[in-house]
């Protein structure tokens, strides 16, 4: 493939950023997209420990460690101690993170469904299939979550 395709593909990336700011925009307005995005893991994977949890953002623990607190302190994620390592402590969803999540979540699928109305099913389906392979393609082996658990269990403690 000649270099100007992958130039453009590189300029459609950096148009994604734009996309998802602009759905960011309808996050409640005490939720920053960060934090959201904690949310959505801790959904996706459940309980987790912050090294797994920044492994998967691919962020600094420090920053991971703001948007945690301020989750925590919301009331919308709480830590409990890990009985696997008395070191680490789990994050999970409290009922109320859950609620905020599932409130938010509806309102951007109804957004998609309203903004892509006029996508045939097989476009949405082809676009969901193309980024996921597009994300296997690019993104790091280490942000997924199943190695980084697998990584954890296999080093001696």
């Amino acid at each position: 493939m000649e270099q100007a395709t992958y130039r453009d593909l590189m300029h459609r990336l950096s148009e994604v950023g734009a996309v998802k700011k602009g759905l960011a925009r309808n996050l409640p307005p005490d939720l920053p997209a960060g934090s959201a995005g904690v949310l959505g893991l801790l959904s996706q994977h459940g309980e987790m420990t912050i090294s797994e949890l920044t492994d998967l953002l691919a962020i600094d623990i420090s920053v991971t460690s703001r948007h945690v607190s301020y989750l925590a302190d919301q009331g919308w994620l709480e830590r409990s101690p890990n009985p696997a390592d008395g070191r680490s402590r789990l994050l999970r969803l409290t009922d109320s993170g859950r609620d905020l999540l599932a409130g938010f979540s509806d309102h951007i699928t109804e957004l998609l469904a309203e903004r892509l109305s006029d996508w045939s099913d097989h476009e949405v389906h082809e676009l969901i299939r193309l980024m996921g392979k597009l994300h296997d393609s690019l993104a790091c082996p280490a942000h997924s979550l199943t190695h980084v658990r697998n990584q954890r269990f296999a080093q001696p403690r």
